[in-house]
């Protein structure tokens, strides 16, 4: 049987232990048939009292990032008969190391970022890797201790500057809850003829078809980028794309779709070139199932552009 997981992700003081404080007193949440397990990973300021919980919620804490493995997490559920387990990771903590030591059966169902809104900018600024690992998967964002003074435009594009998949929404410091309803227009136009992408725009191109690829599905693109050639892919068929810089040089990667139609041009690996054609979603080996492929109606050599990484900035 799965056991769903719900983690709540965030750094230090952030208000995560209250969070989950109240959410295992909310009915809508606690149905008091199951069994709750609570899994802490740091030390706040605030802590959990057993007496503060319903009799069907345990607690259990793991001190070090190296006793996150499947066999604890495991045994950890089984002694507490749990049917249900929430997470409070520790911000210092990668989230890899979480997900690559999931038991089989542990199901992540839901994964919510607490960011104290006068403190994440700091984060931000200073260990801005560690709060790219936490927006990178998370579903939501609870922007909390808001005030009239938030800068909630500011909050706005330090989520959308990494995922624009996430819901988010901001408490005040009465508890009162708004959802997030600010336009992230695209800038680019996608309901064009042809979709231009200019040269500093690949990076939010790439991420927002990637996420929503049903936008772009029958429609033409021109963009420049990066041949790779790859001997699994038929003949005439090959990737195209940029290195992209999510939020430092170590996350520097290649991403790209595949192409088919090199239409009379000998190209080779690291080639840059400008091209035009139809995105739609076809199977590729080089995907090991369906995903985007490009076919090309148009293409020419190019100049590589004065920032040959693409970034989000």
């Amino acid at each position: 049987m799965d056991i769903p997981v719900y983690l709540f992700t965030g750094f230090l003081e952030a208000g995560k232990t209250k969070f989950i404080k109240e959410t295992m007193q909310d009915d809508n949440f606690n149905d008091g048939k199951r069994n709750y397990l609570i899994i802490q990973c740091e030390e706040g300021e605030e802590e959990i009292e057993p007496d503060e919980l319903p009799g069907n919620v345990s607690i259990c804490r793991f001190e070090n990032e190296e006793d996150i493995v499947a066999d604890r997490l495991a045994a950890r559920q089984k002694r507490a008969n749990a049917d249900v387990v929430v997470v409070e990771y520790n911000g210092m903590w990668a989230l890899d190391k979480f997900y690559n030591s999931l038991p089989e059966n542990f199901m992540v169902y839901q994964e919510i970022l607490i960011a104290d809104s006068t403190t994440i900018g700091v984060y931000n600024a200073n260990m801005r890797q560690l709060v790219v690992d936490k927006l990178t998967s998370a579903e939501m964002v609870v922007f909390n201790r808001v005030n009239d003074n938030t800068d909630k435009e500011a909050l706005h594009k330090l989520v959308r500057g990494v995922s624009r998949k996430a819901n988010i929404c901001y408490e005040d410091v009465n508890g009162e809850i708004e959802f997030d309803d600010i336009e992230d227009p695209l800038p680019y136009d996608i309901n064009a003829p042809v979709i231009e992408i200019k040269d500093e725009d690949f990076a939010i191109f790439y991420r927002d078809m990637s996420e929503e690829f049903g936008k772009y599905n029958g429609k033409k693109v021109r963009f420049k980028g990066i041949v790779a050639l790859d001997a699994s892919l038929p003949k005439d068929n090959f990737a195209v794309g940029r290195h992209i810089m999510t939020c430092c040089a170590d996350d520097i990667a290649y991403r790209g779709v595949v192409a088919k139609g090199m239409r009379g041009m000998k190209l080779k690996t690291r080639d840059w070139v400008t091209l035009e054609g139809v995105l739609k979603e076809e199977y590729s080996s080089l995907y090991r199932g369906n995903g985007p492929v490009l076919t090309v109606s148009a293409i020419e050599r190019a100049e590589k552009p004065i920032q040959e990484v693409a970034t989000f900035n």
